[in-house]
């Protein structure tokens, strides 16, 4: 369970930076930047979900 927090925290500041490189990128006009971190950013979302249903399932 121990692997499982340390991954979410780690998806948690993932998702933040991607949030964080979206906001840049649209500030400095760098629109691939926001391509790549908006495509990351939903793979990390993604597997989150998948995480929570995982540990949702293992609680039962």
């Amino acid at each position: 369970m121990g692997k499982k927090l340390i991954f979410n925290v780690l998806l948690n500041l993932g998702i933040f930076l991607c949030l964080l490189l979206t906001y840049s990128g649209f500030q400095s006009g760098r629109y691939e930047y926001v391509l790549g971190s908006v495509f990351i950013g939903a793979v990390l979302v993604i597997i989150k979900i998948r995480l929570i249903k995982e540990v949702r399932n293992t609680q039962r």
